[in-house]
C-alpha cells in the first residue's frame, strides 16, 4: 500500500514540479490539486488558489486535525544546471523546483488524508489543504482560508524537515527605522546628523541581547539589513532609514519585542506586521508523544511556514531537508517521501488529541 502510494505521490509532484506556480500565480497547481482529489472520489473544493477538503466520515463533535502544506514556490536562482520545470529521476533523486519545498511534504500529506478519507471509525475529523502564498505570507493563502475551515484542534504543517518534529517556530517582524536630524553644510558646524542618530541605534541594537532566551529557539535575534541616508556629499542628512529583521523566540510576542526596542532607541520604529508569531507546542502533546514513540525527535525551527498564522496548537514536519530549500537543482528523494506517508500514517494512527 505504501509503494503505491509512493508511486502515485511522485508521479503527481512530477506534474506539480512541471507547472509554474509562483506566489499568486498557482492556477495551474491548484488545478492539478482539485482534480487528482475529485478524481479520487474526494468531495473537494477550492477558494482562490487553495485546494482544500474534509474527510468523508466529518462528523462535528470531534476534534479536528489540519493537513496543510504548500503548493507556491519561489522563482528558481541563477546556479540551476538542469531545468527547474522539467522534473527529474535519478536514482532515488527527483530534481525540479519546489520538489522539497513543499512539494514532497504536500503530496505526503494528500496520500495520507487519501488513506484515511474513508474510514468511518476515526476518532478526530480530518482536513487537507493544499494552500498558496506561503513563501511570501500573502493574504490570499492559508490566511484567508482559515475562516472557512472553522475550529481546529491541531494543525500537522507539511515542510522538510527529515521528518523529525519541529515543535517551536521563531516569528518574523519586520521593523522600519527612520532616524530624524536636521539638514546643514558639512563644512560648518550645522545641522544634527540623522546618520550618527541612527548608528547609535544600530550599535545598541547589535550589543543588545533580550533576556528571555528559549531553549529550543534560542535568543530573539534583531538584525540591520538595510539603511539609507543623504542627498550629496556636502549636506548633513535630516533622515536616515534602516531597517530591522527580528526572528522572535516564542517567549516574546512580536508587540511585546517591539516595545522593548522601540523604548531603547532615539529612532522613530514602525513595525510592518505583528501577525507572524512564534509558536511552540508543548512536549507532553499527545502527537509529540506519539512521534516520540516512533523514535522521532523535537527541535526548534529558525525557518518560517504558514505556521506562523495559525492561532492554534501545529506541529512541523515533512519529508525532505529544509537546507535544499531555495538551491539551485532542487530535489527530494523518492525514499523520503515514502518514509514521509508512511510516518505521516503512523503518527495518526489512533492518535487521541484529547489525550
Amino acid at each position: 500500500m505504501i509503494q503505491t502510494y509512493t508511486e502515485d505521490a511522485v508521479q503527481l509532484l512530477q506534474q506539480l514540479i512541471g507547472t509554474s506556480s509562483f506566489s499568486r500565480e498557482e492556477e495551474g497547481t491548484a488545478a492539478i490539486l482539485f482534480a487528482i482529489l475529485k478524481d479520487r472520489g474526494v468531495e473537494v473544493q477550492q477558494s482562490g488558489y487553495n485546494v482544500w477538503a474534509r474527510n468523508k466520515y466529518w462528523q462535528d463533535g470531534k476534534p479536528v486535525i489540519l493537513l496543510n502544506s504548500h503548493h507556491d514556490t519561489v522563482k528558481p536562482v541563477a546556479g540551476y544546471k538542469r531545468d527547474p520545470f522539467v522534473p527529474q529521476l535519478e536514482g532515488d533523486k527527483l530534481y525540479g523546483l519546489g520538489s522539497n519545498d513543499a512539494g514532497g511534504p504536500l503530496v505526503s500529506l494528500l496520500f495520507t488524508f487519501l488513506h484515511f478519507y474513508e474510514r468511518a471509525d476515526l476518532p478526530f475529523n480530518l482536513a487537507l489543504a493544499a494552500t498558496a502564498e506561503e513563501e511570501i505570507s500573502g493574504p490570499n493563502g492559508i490566511a484567508s482560508l482559515l475562516p472557512q475551515l472553522g475550529p481546529i484542534d491541531l494543525g500537522i504543517v507539511g515542510e522538510p524537515t527529515q521528518m523529525q518534529m519541529a515543535i517551536a517556530e521563531k516569528g518574523l517582524m519586520v521593523i522600519d527605522g527612520e532616524a530624524i536630524g536636521r539638514s546643514g553644510h558639512a563644512a560648518r558646524n550645522e545641522g544634527l546628523n540623522a546618520l550618527y542618530i541612527a548608528l547609535e541605534d544600530i550599535q545598541w541594537l547589535r550589543n543588545f541581547s533580550f533576556p528571555e532566551v528559549s531553549p529550543f529557539l534560542g535568543p530573539v535575534k534583531a538584525t540591520v539589513t538595510q539603511i539609507k541616508a543623504g542627498t550629496q556629499h556636502n549636506v548633513v542628512p535630516d533622515r536616515c532609514d534602516f531597517v530591522i529583521d527580528v526572528r522572535t523566540n516564542e517567549l516574546y510576542s512580536n508587540e511585546e519585542a517591539f516595545i522593548i526596542l522601540q523604548s531603547n532607541t532615539k529612532s522613530i520604529l514602525k513595525a510592518r506586521s505583528y501577525r507572524l508569531n512564534s509558536s511552540r507546542l508543548p512536549e507532553d502533546h499527545p502527537i509529540v508523544q506519539k512521534g516520540k514513540s516512533l523514535g522521532l525527535t523535537t527541535f526548534g525551527s529558525p525557518t518560517l511556514s504558514d505556521q506562523a498564522l495559525m492561532s492554534f496548537p501545529t506541529i512541523k514536519i515533512g519529508p525532505g531537508d529544509s537546507a535544499r530549500s531555495h538551491t539551485a537543482d532542487e530535489y527530494i528523494k523518492v525514499s523520503e517521501v515514502e518514509k514521509g506517508i508512511s510516518l505521516y500514517i503512523e503518527l495518526l494512527e489512533g492518535l487521541n488529541i484529547n489525550g
